[in-house]
């Protein structure tokens, strides 16, 4: 069955890599979804995540997809997470200690503590440990990704949502003028990136291993690592570092190493 088909090859910066298949995201993203509406987080709230290229990144995503919680991911190179935060009223932000990037750990939790000095709306800030590097830590707003997550049911049942149902706000890059959120909805979005990815990219999903190499964080992201590929049964090579790390081949490296 279609359950234990790998959804995705991850490869960490370091080396590490871990190994997910369609069966094991489901389970993953319900755990995810429970969490959230621990955490309070209902239809039609925001979530906002600043995340490096791991797969609990897909999955929150997934998770707010699910309880129809529009979803705003800000790319983890960018400082302006305020504005956007504020703009889109978010509830809840998803972070992680931090990612790897050009052979180092690269911290992101400070940024989001800073930010949320000024963003009330923000009840909880849910974080993944990547690094294990020191994190500050508010007491009663921060949450463990592994402690909160992990002790959760791996069963939820979804609800329909609306065609037009919000799924994310994505803010242009703000260096013209104030960032704008440019709002998708579920049905036609859905049907627009589906279609393209078999179309355009010649996606046959019993032989190809896919990969595209952008981050989450871009419209790209969203389009052809998360929502097309997995609507469309694909197997996806998902790498968290830069394309020059440890050296100028990596890239290539992964390419040989899984087939892409």
């Amino acid at each position: 069955g279609r359950g234990d088909k790998v959804a995705y090859y991850w490869e960490g910066e370091p080396g590490d890599t871990r190994e997910i298949t369609y069966a094991e995201l489901l389970r993953d993203v319900c755990r995810a979804t429970n969490a959230l509406i621990e955490l309070g987080v209902r239809k039609g709230d925001r979530v906002a995540l600043y995340m490096p290229m791991i797969p609990e990144t897909v999955v929150g995503m997934l998770a707010c997809a699910r309880l129809g919680a529009p979803h705003t991911v800000v790319f983890g190179g960018f400082s302006a997470l305020r504005s956007r935060i504020q703009d889109c009223d978010a509830k809840l932000v998803i972070t992680a200690d931090g990612g790897y990037r050009r052979g180092a750990a690269s911290a992101l939790k400070p940024a989001v503590d800073e930010a949320l000095a000024d963003c009330p709306s923000v009840e909880h800030v849910l974080v993944v440990r990547r690094t294990g590097q020191d994190t500050p830590w508010t007491e009663g707003r921060d949450a463990w990704w592994h402690e909160l997550v992990d002790s959760q049911s791996d069963q939820h049942t979804a609800e329909p949502h609306d065609a037009e149902h919000p799924l994310y706000v994505m803010y242009t890059s703000g260096t013209t003028a104030k960032p704008k959120g440019i709002l998708h909805t579920t049905g036609g979005y859905l049907t627009g990136v589906s279609y393209t990815h078999y179309a355009v990219f010649d996606h046959k999903p019993e032989t190809d291993i896919y990969w595209t190499a952008a981050d989450i964080g871009w419209v790209t992201g969203h389009s052809y690592i998360v929502y097309a590929p997995l609507a469309n049964g694909a197997t996806s090579v998902m790498y968290e570092g830069t394309p020059d790390t440890p050296h100028k081949g990596r890239w290539w490296e992964i390419v040989q190493k899984y087939g892409v």
